[in-house]
């Protein structure tokens, strides 16, 4: 056996011409096949997946910008709610402060109506006990003038001018002390 040093050694891993011609047609051959079959398959389905995610994008764009439009218009209208809140509850308050004022003026009214006619009532209850009072007066005094002069006034005209008399007394004493 003859050693492959001997022989042509590094020749044996370089092929021969011929064969690296047939092995070129070949590769040219399935480059031009690929290139025509396969590649426009290939470049179909880049474009496909580009366009899927150029849209993708697209879309995620146009989502964002409608979420950023549809936050912007919620916080409108929260502001114009809170502005309305404000508004509301500042008229509340006002309303609730003219609702107090006007309880306390009829309120006023009606103590001063009862306290008026309170006043009227204590007045003619006084009158009517002054009256009561003369008119006890007037009969007691009758008897008594009648027990002190030893007999009863007979005649009715003159028990009237008598009480009427003491009557007439007790009233300018009462004036007289009402001016003192």
């Amino acid at each position: 056996m003859e050693p492959i040093a001997a022989g042509g050694g590094i020749n044996l891993f370089i092929p021969q011409t011929y064969d690296m011609f047939w092995s070129l047609v070949i590769l040219i051959i399935l480059a031009v096949f690929f290139y025509k079959f396969f590649m426009p398959k290939f470049q179909a389905i880049f474009d496909e997946r580009a366009a899927k995610i150029e849209g993708g994008i697209e879309k995620a764009k146009k989502a964002q910008e409608a979420a950023d439009q549809a936050k912007k218009s919620y916080e409108d209208q929260l502001n114009q709610a809170r502005v309305e809140a404000s508004k509301i509850r500042d008229d509340a308050r006002a309303e609730a402060s003219h609702i107090v004022a006007d309880a306390r003026k009829r309120a006023e009214t009606e103590a001063e109506q009862i306290n008026a006619n309170a006043q009227r009532s204590i007045e003619s209850q006084q009158q009517q006990a002054l009256v009561s009072l003369k008119s006890e007066v007037g009969t007691l005094a009758t008897a008594l003038a009648g027990k002190i002069l030893g007999s009863q006034l007979q005649s009715s005209d003159v028990q009237s001018s008598m009480i009427d008399s003491i009557i007439a007394d007790a009233n300018k004493q009462d004036a007289d002390k009402s001016k003192a």
